[in-house]
C-alpha cells in the first residue's frame, strides 16, 4: 500500500466502509494616585527645605516633616467615599480564590501521597524497574476531552499505554505531515515498538461537533484547522446520515472519523510494515460515557488485502456495557 489515504466509499454503516516593581498591599483609583504622587511630591521638597532651613534645630525640622507627610497619606489613603467598603470586598474576594486554589492543591496534594504510599510503595520493586525502562503493549490515541481518561476507564495501569491525546482523537494522514501525534506514534511503534495502536473516540465530542458545524467559508480558527483533518468523515456522514437530526449526525460522525483515523494509520509506511507481519494490532474504541459502555473493533488488514480493498474491513467487534 502506498502513503497516501486511502479512499473510503460511502456506507449507512461506519464500521462497515470504514528593578521591581512597586508592589501595593490594596488597591487604588486613579484619585488616590494622584494623592499618592502629591505625597512623593511634598515629601521631596520638604527634603529640599531641610536642606536650607539651618537655623531651626534638626529633630523639630524632622518631626515637622513627618506630621506634614503623615496627614498627605491619610489623606490619600482615604479616597472617594465607600471606597475603603469596596477595598475590603476586593480583599476577601481575592483571599477567597486564594483559598480555593490553594484547597484544590491540597486536595492533589493528598492524592498523590495516598498514591505513593498505596501504589508506589506498595510496588517498589514494579517503579524501580519502570524508571530504567518503559515497555508499553498499547499505544493509546485519545481525545484530550476531560471526561475521556483512558487510564480511568480502562485501567491502565503506570508502564502499560504510552498515550497521546488531541482534540476529536484525530490522526492525520502520512502525507499532511507532521504533527504532535505522530511523531508519539513514530515513537511508540519504531522504538517501543508497541503491539497494538487503539484510537479511542467518544461520545458527545466537542471536536466532532466543531467540524460537523464548520461554515465552508470558515474564517480558520486554531480548532478549525485542526479539525478540518476530519473533513472526509464529515462528507461521508452528511450523505450516510442526511435524514438524521445533528447530535444523531454528529454521532455517527463520531465513529466515522475514528475509522477514519484507522485508515490513516496505514499511510505510514513503518505501521503498515508491521501490521502486514503481524506484528502490530490497530483498534478503535468508542467510549459512550452517557450510558457507560465501549465498543471496541479490530481492523482487518489480512482480509483488506485479500479482497484488495481500500474500504475499512473490521473484526473483534465487541461491546462492553
Amino acid at each position: 500500500m502506498t502513503a497516501s489515504a486511502p479512499s473510503i466509499s460511502v456506507s449507512g454503516d461506519p464500521f462497515v466502509s470504514i528593578s521591581k516593581p512597586l508592589s501595593l498591599p490594596l488597591p487604588f483609583n486613579s484619585s488616590c494616585i494622584e494623592l499618592s504622587g502629591a505625597t512623593l511630591r511634598a515629601s521631596r521638597i520638604f527634603s529640599f527645605k531641610l536642606e536650607s532651613r539651618k537655623t531651626e534645630p534638626t529633630h523639630l525640622r524632622l518631626l515637622k516633616g513627618l506630621r506634614s507627610n503623615k496627614t498627605l497619606d491619610l489623606k490619600a489613603s482615604m479616597g472617594p467615599s465607600g471606597f475603603t467598603q469596596q477595598q475590603e470586598n476586593n480583599n476577601q474576594e481575592t483571599v477567597t480564590e486564594a483559598e480555593k486554589g490553594h484547597d484544590l492543591f491540597n486536595d492533589l496534594k493528598s492524592r498523590f501521597l495516598s498514591f505513593k504510599k498505596n501504589k508506589y510503595m506498595g510496588n517498589l520493586e514494579h517503579f524501580q524497574n519502570l524508571a530504567q525502562v518503559q515497555l508499553p503493549k498499547f499505544m493509546v490515541i485519545a481525545c484530550g476531552d476531560s471526561r475521556v481518561c483512558p487510564s480511568n476507564i480502562l485501567g491502565f495501569q503506570p508502564g502499560e499505554a504510552f498515550m497521546i491525546r488531541n482534540v476529536a482523537n484525530l490522526v492525520t494522514p502520512f502525507e499532511n505531515g507532521p504533527t504532535e501525534t505522530n511523531a508519539a506514534l513514530e515513537f511508540a511503534v519504531t522504538t517501543l515498538r508497541v503491539e497494538n495502536i487503539l484510537v479511542i473516540g467518544h461520545s458527545c465530542c466537542g471536536g466532532i461537533r466543531a467540524l460537523m458545524s464548520m461554515q465552508d467559508d470558515a474564517s480558520g480558527s486554531l480548532l478549525e484547522s485542526w479539525v478540518v483533518a476530519g473533513k472526509n468523515a464529515r462528507i461521508k456522514t452528511e450523505t450516510a446520515a442526511s435524514g438524521l437530526d445533528f447530535d444523531q449526525q454528529c454521532r455517527h460522525c463520531e465513529k466515522e472519523s475514528l475509522n477514519h483515523s484507522l485508515l490513516n494509520l496505514l499511510t505510514y509506511p513503518w505501521i503498515e510494515e508491521r501490521v502486514s507481519k503481524g506484528e502490530l494490532l490497530i483498534h478503535g474504541g468508542y467510549y459512550d460515557f452517557i450510558e457507560c459502555s465501549f465498543e471496541k473493533w479490530t481492523l482487518d488488514y489480512l482480509k483488506m488485502k485479500t479482497e484488495g480493498t481500500d474500504m475499512l474491513v473490521v473484526k473483534d467487534r465487541m461491546v462492553w456495557c
